[in-house]
């Protein structure tokens, strides 16, 4: 009989392994000739009226069906669908013993149903297959690999099933359910820790019930008065309102990570207040306002007392849950990320225009649930994956990114500033593995135009396999009202390769608010030159390579004055250099690492920011007031080629008032890298006249695949010969300049760029005290020397236009 897209079979025979037969009403949509093929999985009517009443009890008494079938009908069999994961194999006839646990989990759903127009044929023999259950050691195997990976690809599952004898659908359908039986089990927990904040307060509002019935005075012993209540039962009531409060706030941040509902288990309790005549207690708000999530912290409300018995005895509960929500918020995004970077197309798509990876949206909205909620009104996502090859192990390398002064000193152009504010966990076994911690950090682009991106996150490492780790960082700004941007699930998968080498696969997912972004940066940033993984993978390779020559004992370049510098001078100008290029960065982007003052002058362009600080006490810096002007303009000419003009010490002259006119001697040479553009130098202005003293300029040049950098500062000739010598550098004082170079982010559809983006950055002391007032003249002389040395750059590029 057919009704709408469904046909029904009456009486249709179901035949179990232990040889009885049930007739059972199903549901089975038909094929497009009408006849039934297959039953959904699952499919089981849920009327009383569908199911027969000779239906045994003990099906419902399986071990492996206890997340999908209920028992104790009082006779009436009825099978209970749990969710889109259930397989229809599990339904099994007959009682089986405790040693059939493991197989009762997951059998063949391979039953041969007949058609809806056969109720008239009941006299025909049904067809009969027994169920095939799992061994011992094909369970042992389906453990062993879901402790390793809960969600095999398919590729996984077809070796799996083809190592195991088993259909790819019965190893898909057993990952399902033990994926659901370990929700259960989580969820459980969660509702274990919320039911014993339930009882705590049921118990307090019973206490409290009870002696507001029977109310005593307590000057005389006698009945209270009506309206007479002590000034100790007005705490309590108080109290017990703020711990409502206050689980009524977990509730809320609980179900922000969870990404579904939290309801407050206390929500049917009555507090009974007001029966005296008194009214509501509750006259401080009913839900915290949300910031960072220190549960611990009291509402700052003078005109509410505190107990402190009650706040000790809460805390470790409170610090308990934030712990558990940061370790289920880090599991998750573990999981993400794993899927993100060994997923390839229809995730992944590789873009016409730039050649790069960019992420299908429409697949990972399928595919993925948000770890930290919906995207904020007025936010746009980044998303961009890139592998590459690296010279170091994956150990090093994962030591590397968990310690926060390591992981500025390995991304030293993007990373601005870093802090460790919590540890949560400190790994297993005295590794890295499980090691959870909460990071605050500086991200930036080197530009004005560019604001820098301000985040505080979790950072979770684990051991996939061996060899194997994965680091990824999941942003908790999602609880402030109003964050600038959001770091979703990114981080890395790190290879060990042999030889010492490590394949890295970097995925970068960020949500951000554009209007903040000068728009000549809006093509650069989408295509992960700023922010994304292309600029990660490209600085840890070359900070590696660095590292490595640094510390062989041979240069892969020529030291053309072999006999100009020590190895301790070769140190000590490399720890120079170093303190030169991060003061450079900290004055483009106005980090928090100098403690800037911007200001806004009549006479200064729009697309220059100017901004000004005191130095005191500083043996690195001259003393004074130190102004900063940086700007950015887009040429028409490749990164490429404006690195090598801007690095020719020969061509200096045509750019650099430093210069003196004339040409630039290079004194020493110290290599970074494989690339000659990786080094740094120490050039020699030549004097064109008896009134022009000889200078030195300390510069350093580095480039890779995301970018280019040429910083510079002039440097006092005494002090340099000490610290070729081998001296302590942090008393050289200086004052860096320099560019920065960038792709433009408009691709060519040959992998190559339309043009650049070029940063121009000067720190200049303007005047020796730093009680001094900044004056016009010197803003107005720092911004024409910005204008002119662009106007000299795009003269001597041929592209004034």
């Amino acid at each position: 009989m057919n009704f709408g897209d469904y046909s029904f079979g009456i009486g249709t025979d179901l035949s179990y392994s232990n040889g009885n037969s049930h007739k059972i009403a199903i549901v089975v949509p038909p094929s497009s000739n009408g006849i039934i093929n297959v039953m959904p999985s699952g499919v089981i009517a849920h009327s009383p009226h569908l199911v027969s009443q000779n239906l045994p009890n003990k099906i419902f008494n399986s071990p492996g069906l206890s997340l999908a079938l209920q028992s104790g009908m009082d006779g009436q069999g009825e099978v209970a669908r749990t969710g889109e994961n259930y397989d229809g194999s599990n339904v099994g006839g007959g009682k089986r013993s405790r040693e059939d646990d493991h197989e009762s989990r997951s059998m063949s759903d391979n039953f041969d149903v007949g058609s809806g127009d056969d109720h008239d044929g009941a006299d025909k023999p049904s067809r009969k297959k027994r169920y095939q259950r799992h061994t011992p050691q094909q369970i042992q195997e389906l453990e062993a690999l879901f402790k390793e990976c809960p969600h095999p690809d398919e590729k996984q599952r077809l070796e799996l099933s083809k190592r195991l004898s088993l259909e790819t659908r019965q190893v898909k359908f057993w990952f399902q359910n033990r994926r659901t039986q370990m929700k259960t089990q989580l969820e459980r927990h969660e509702n274990s820790l919320l039911r014993q904040e339930n009882d705590k307060l049921r118990a307090e509002n019973m206490s409290m019930s009870e002696a507001m019935r029977n109310p005593i005075c307590t000057n005389c012993g006698g009945p209270a008065i009506m309206g007479e209540v002590s000034l100790e039962e007005q705490q309590l009531r108080i109290e017990n309102a703020r711990l409502k409060d206050e689980l009524d706030r977990v509730c809320v941040l609980a179900g922000k990570f969870l990404g579904r509902p939290v309801s407050s288990p206390n929500s049917s309790l009555k507090l009974g207040v007001g029966s005296n005549g008194y009214g509501s207690l509750s006259t401080h708000p009913s839900m915290l306002p949300l910031g960072l999530p220190d549960f611990g912290s009291e509402l700052a409300n003078p005109m509410i007392p505190t107990n402190k018995q009650t706040m000790n005895a809460a805390a470790p509960i409170e610090r308990s849950l934030e712990r558990s929500m940061y370790l289920e918020l880090a599991l998750s995004a573990m999981d993400e990320l794993v899927k993100m970077a060994q997923s390839e197309e229809p995730l992944w798509i590789r873009s016409l225009e730039t050649g790069k990876e960019i992420l299908n949206r429409d697949e990972y909205t399928r595919n993925f649930t948000p770890c930290i909620g919906m995207r904020p009104n007025g936010f746009i996502t980044e998303a961009s994956r890139e592998s590459g090859v690296v010279i170091v192990n994956s150990s090093a390398l994962v030591e590397t990114l968990m310690d926060s002064n390591k992981w500025a000193e390995m991304f030293p152009y993007i990373v601005a500033r870093t802090t460790t504010t919590d540890v949560i966990s400190t790994g297993i076994g005295g590794t890295r593995n499980g090691s959870l911690q909460l990071m605050h950090a500086e991200l930036q682009v080197l530009s004005p135009l560019v604001p820098v991106r301000d985040i505080h996150f979790l950072r979770y490492c684990k051991k996939l396999t061996e060899g194997v780790w994965a680091v990824v960082d999941i942003s908790i700004d999602a609880i402030r009202e109003t964050p600038g941007c959001r770091r979703l699930p990114s981080g890395c998968l790190v290879h060990d390769m042999p030889n010492g080498y490590s394949k890295v696969t970097w995925v970068e997912h960020t949500e951000y608010d554009e209007t903040e972004v000068h728009e000549l940066y809006h093509p650069m940033i989408k295509s992960g030159f700023g922010f994304g993984a292309p600029r990660w993978v490209a600085m840890l390779q070359r900070q590696c390579e660095c590292l490595a020559i640094l510390m062989s004992s041979t240069s892969p370049n020529k030291d053309p004055h072999p006999g100009a510098i020590t190895p301790g001078g070769r140190r000590s100008m490399l720890k120079l250099a170093q303190r030169m290029t991060n003061s450079f960065c900290a004055g483009v982007c106005a980090s928090t690492v100098h403690n800037w003052s911007k200001l806004r002058a009549e006479n200064v362009d729009d697309d220059v920011r100017v901004m000004t600080r005191k130095s005191v006490d500083d043996p690195g810096e001259p003393q004074g007031i130190v102004l900063s002007a940086a700007t950015s303009v887009w040429l028409p000419v490749t990164p490429q080629r404006l690195f090598d003009f801007l690095r020719n010490e020969h061509l200096r002259s045509e750019w650099d008032i430093l210069s003196n006119g004339g040409p630039m001697q290079e004194m020493a040479h110290i290599a970074k890298g494989q690339d000659h553009g990786n080094c740094v130098s120490l050039l020699r202005a030549s004097a064109m006249n008896a009134n022009q003293s000889n200078m030195l300029i300390l510069q350093e040049t580095c480039i890779d695949a995301a970018g280019s950098l040429v910083v510079y500062a002039p440097v006092d000739i005494p002090a340099m010969h000490v610290v070729m010598n081998g001296g302590d550098s942090d008393y050289v004082a200086l004052l860096p300049s320099g560019f920065a170079i960038v792709p433009d982010g408009r691709g060519t559809g040959d992998g190559g760029f339309q043009g650049s983006l070029l940063t121009v950055a000067f720190q200049i002391l303007v005047n020796s005290l730093p009680t001094a007032k900044l004056t016009v003249e010197s803003v107005e002389t720092v911004n024409n020397l910005i204008s002119c040395t662009v106007q000299k750059i795009k003269a001597a590029l041929h592209c004034e236009g």
